[in-house]
Order: C-alpha cells, then sequence, then structure tokens
C-alpha cells in the first residue's frame, strides 16, 4: 500500500500558549471547515514563506483572535503526521499581550488552569504534562 503523504518537508506551524500570571492558558476549538474542527488546541497558523516564526504567531494571533503578541519564548518543538499533514510545530510562550481575544473566526476558546477539555487536537496531548510542569512545577494532568 503507498504512503498517503507525499515525502516532502513538513509544514512548520508557529503555536502559542498565552500564559496568565496564575498560569491559565489560552486553548481555542478548531472551526467547522478545518480539518479536526471541534478539536480543541493552542492557536497558531502555518509560517509563510520568508516569515520568522514568531512574525506567523504574530501574525496568526493578530488574524484568529485580534491581540498583539509582544514578546514570547521559544519553548519547544514537536512534528506530527496528521492524515492530511505533516507538521513541525513551534511552540512558544507568550506572557505579553496588549488586547483582549476576541473570536473573529467563528472559534470558541477557553482560559483553562488546569486543562480538561476534550477533544485535545492529537499533537497537544503529550505537551499538557510538560506545560503543568513549567506551570505548576508538577506533573499534574
Amino acid at each position: 500500500m503507498a504512503d498517503p503523504l507525499p515525502a516532502a518537508r513538513p509544514i512548520d506551524v508557529a503555536v502559542g500558549i498565552l500564559m496568565q500570571p496564575n498560569g491559565d492558558v489560552l486553548l481555542g476549538q478548531r472551526p467547522e471547515g478545518k480539518p479536526y474542527a471541534g478539536y480543541w488546541e493552542f492557536p497558531g497558523g502555518k509560517v509563510e514563506q520568508g516569515e520568522s516564526i514568531f512574525a506567523a504567531l504574530q501574525r496568526e494571533f493578530v488574524e484568529e483572535l485580534g491581540i498583539e503578541v509582544r514578546s514570547a519564548e521559544p519553548w519547544c518543538g514537536v512534528e506530527h503526521v496528521y492524515p492530511h499533514a505533516h507538521v513541525r510545530l513551534h511552540f512558544y510562550i507568550s506572557r505579553d499581550w496588549h488586547g483582549a481575544p476576541q473570536s473573529l473566526e467563528g472559534q470558541a476558546f477557553a482560559w483553562q488552569g488546569t486543562v480538561d477539555l476534550e477533544p485535545l487536537l492529537p499533537a497537544t496531548i503529550p505537551l499538557i504534562v510538560w506545560l503543568n510542569q513549567l506551570r505548576f512545577g508538577t506533573a499534574a494532568a
């Protein structure tokens, strides 16, 4: 049986974790019409040709949530193969943004302390334990 995905470079995706002073993080729900519609994820999107990952993160947050990410620290990178795409996710943590998130693409979003939303996008699931260690100094899931 042939491999359903072409042997191409993974798609670079900038992903942002907005973190409030109390450790709460923002998750968005993928809107109808996109793969994995209804799944929860950290917001972000594809890096355009010639664009830095941080610039892509800033652009995506303006487009999706209407907020300006002022600064963010690279946190981790993860590759994941979905049925529709092979992605390289570049996660950034931001504690410095301007504005309140708005649903500009019709998506739901929620601030979470202990992340208990379901379903989570598959590439996000393993990161929750790491994120909890960072936020709370524990491995609580």
